[in-house]
């Protein structure tokens, strides 16, 4: 009697490996159709795209949730983009196209949610949600930009904002920790509290004149050696501090939060806080650090938008981008680099968006509108599903 043994499939019939290819053919598919490729026939990319698709199905079917479901989002836009773009002329693809300043942009857009967004991820992962990033953001935005104006330095400014976005973080620790409130209500009332206080000094403050336009501003870092190399020199020869001090602080969170023994305190605090407590970690003590630091990260999110990107101030200027980093958080799975490549996804569709009125009014109307889109997705969780830290949520009483 023959038995029948189950092998497990190699590396590149796994599910994940199946699920990773599909995303890779979507992206083809688009890529084929836009500057330099140029592909004119829309069977191409429909075909490629198709490919995709249909590995995303395999690899859902096959338990790889969010990797399948990843290529069959990607096929799908894959198909649909790519074979819209083969129906416009070359000439608009070209203007629209320009894949060093849309990738330039896209680090602008980007550097915010990612400020924020490791700001969440260490609340988050010592157990506190923190949807109170928004308005964190908002207070470092103003703040910062004021204490620029009035002090005449973006350092100082940096500084300010960095101990509004501290103090407001304070109150959502203290009422989410010790007084162990709902901590969505909590965040959702530091919101509004940061929304009305920035509002009404604003208008006290500068009235309807505005921000002066001689703000001290947070400088570029010019990089001269590499202006003249193809791609790379405009894409980083001359990019914000924020920026290179975004991408840096990246690393330096997943050093300390999986390489460190404070790390593993922090991590320890978010999955299972008794049991630190046991040991002797203050689980007080490391949620409130956690939470001061994310309000800190946050705004100096906020004070890149105000005088770090813009150079002026506007009642609610960060437009739900708080939300948008805590979306890149989910889509992440609480991982720095996780949510690093998320935000890079929203601040690529608000770069195309930029210049998508040079071609279609609507379509910029569309990808302006992206970035909201997937961040209900993440926080319905339809594409896989991300496992939070177990504690996440929940007050803890000490024994």
């Amino acid at each position: 009697m023959s038995t029948f043994e189950w092998r497990e499939p190699g590396a590149w019939g796994s599910p994940r490996a199946v699920g990773a290819a599909g995303i890779a053919l979507g992206l083809v598919a688009l890529w084929i159709a836009l500057p330099p490729v140029n592909a004119r026939s829309p069977l191409i990319s429909v075909a490629v795209g198709f490919l995709g698709l249909a590995a995303g199905i395999w690899a859902t079917s096959r338990g790889q949730r969010r990797l399948g479901w990843g290529a069959v989002a990607a096929g799908v836009a894959g198909t649909g983009i790519g074979a819209l773009a083969t129906q416009s002329s070359v000439g608009n693809l070209d203007t629209v196209f320009v894949w060093s300043a849309l990738v330039a942009a896209m680090l602008r857009f980007a550097t915010p949610l990612v400020f924020a967004a490791v700001g969440g991820l260490f609340s988050e992962r010592s157990g506190i949600v923190n949807i109170g990033l928004e308005g964190m953001m908002l207070t470092g935005a103003f703040f910062g930009i004021l204490a620029a104006d009035k002090l005449g330095s973006w350092a100082l400014g940096l500084l300010v904002a960095m101990l509004a976005g501290g103090l407001l973080a304070l109150i959502h620790a203290f009422f989410s920790i010790h007084l162990r409130t709902d901590q969505i209500i909590s965040g959702t009332a530091v919101n509004f509290l940061a929304l009305g206080i920035t509002g009404y000094l604003y208008i006290d403050i500068y009235g309807t004149q505005g921000v002066p336009t001689d703000v001290s501003r947070i400088p570029n870092v010019s990089l001269p050696w590499i202006d003249d190399l193809y791609f790379v020199g405009p894409v980083i020869g001359d990019l914000n501090l924020m920026i290179w001090l975004g991408l840096l602080l990246v690393g330096a969170a997943y050093v300390v939060l999986f390489k460190t023994p404070i790390g593993l305190r922090i991590r320890a605090v978010g999955e299972q806080p008794k049991a630190a407590d046991t040991v002797g970690i203050s689980v007080y003590g490391v949620r409130y650090a956690c939470v001061i630091a994310s309000g800190m990260l946050a705004a100096l999110g906020g004070a890149y938008l105000s005088f770090g990107f813009s150079g002026a101030f506007a009642e609610n200027m960060t437009k739900g981008r708080g939300f948008i980093a805590l979306a890149a958080l989910i889509f992440g799975n609480w991982r720095p680099f996780g949510a690093l490549a998320a935000a890079l996804l929203f601040g690529f569709s608000s770069a195309l968006a930029q210049r998508l009125p040079e071609y279609s009014e609507s379509g910029a109307t569309l990808f302006q509108a992206l970035p909201y889109v997937l961040t209900l997705i993440a926080v319905a969780g339809v594409i896989g599903r991300s496992i939070p830290p177990a504690a996440i949520g929940r007050p803890y009483r000490k024994q």
